[in-house]
């Protein structure tokens, strides 16, 4: 899957080198992968892509939650949740992929799922896609729509759940995953592990400007250092807690980063900068 900010900057890229272009060639599962998701048939995505333009992308906004990439193709919808390619003219396709669509200048894009990814294709004047794709439809977490007041009635009824249960579980803010999650946690100062009932006032909206200009600063910067952009290169934003940083030293405290294994995925976080109290 693709998380908010890379899908933003792909959707970006993609309108850069690909809008306008005609696909002259698609394909659909060339290298079966038991986590990769169409909705049709994959020997239905010629009949269903080819001849059509690229109209435009979007980061999964207009028709899904975020965290997908929507592709205006013509009269149809493509919405993809995997890392997405560009390979220019002339340029070497990996030989496995699970989505390759020949655009008319040469060059191509291709999905290669990871962990799992999703591919689908729905008419454009009538998009259905699986609930679970439609089902969040919310404010952009960047825009003024998502404001204080809408954050608060997210966490109405929740406040037994843990900070990274309430933001990165559910799609309750699409496209917020694990990862983004772990440094808009380290900027509000809040373990990933910390009960919203044992937040402060001032805890909970520091929690809420923390997604709103952490996912804005990765955003602009490219994408996080460990994802890949449309091109094959790493984002521009140095993430504070990841992979990368796990028992460097903090860079406001000193204390070594902490990686434990939380809710089905590794959290990151400072010992100090973001103290675990249980609720009593």
């Amino acid at each position: 899957m693709v998380e908010w900010p890379e899908a933003y900057v792909l959707a970006k890229q993609i309108n850069e080198v690909a809008a306008g272009r005609t696909i002259v060639e698609a394909e659909a599962n060339h290298s079966p992968h038991g986590f990769a998701f169409f909705n049709h048939p994959s020997e239905l995505y010629p009949l269903l892509l080819e001849g059509k333009s690229i109209i435009g992308a979007n980061h999964g906004t207009g028709h899904t939650c975020g965290g997908n990439v929507e592709i205006a193709c013509g009269d149809k919808l493509l919405v993809i949740s995997t890392p997405i390619r560009y390979y220019a003219p002339g340029s070497k396709v990996p030989a496995k992929h699970q989505l390759r669509l020949l655009l008319d200048d040469g060059a191509s894009l291709t999905c290669t799922v990871q962990m799992w990814g999703a591919m689908m294709v729905s008419d454009l004047a009538d998009v259905k896609f699986p609930e679970a794709y439609t089902i969040n439809q919310m404010p952009e977490p960047v825009s003024d729509a998502f404001d204080y007041t809408y954050f608060c009635g997210m966490a109405e009824g929740k406040r037994n759940l843990s900070a990274k249960a309430f933001l990165a579980t559910e799609q309750r803010i699409p496209g917020l995953g694990n990862g983004a999650l772990q440094d808009v946690l380290y900027n509000c100062g809040i373990h990933p592990r910390q009960r919203l009932d044992a937040l402060t006032e001032a805890q909970m909206r520091s929690m809420f400007e923390s997604v709103k200009t952490t996912l804005r600063a990765m955003c602009e910067q490219g994408g996080r250092d460990t994802e890949k952009d449309l091109f094959g290169n790493a984002g521009g934003y140095v993430t504070k807690l990841s992979k990368k940083t796990k028992e460097m030293p903090c860079h406001v405290c000193g204390s070594h980063i902490v990686r434990e294994a939380f809710l089905g995925g590794n959290i990151y976080f400072c010992p100090t900068c973001q103290p675990y109290e249980k609720k009593k």
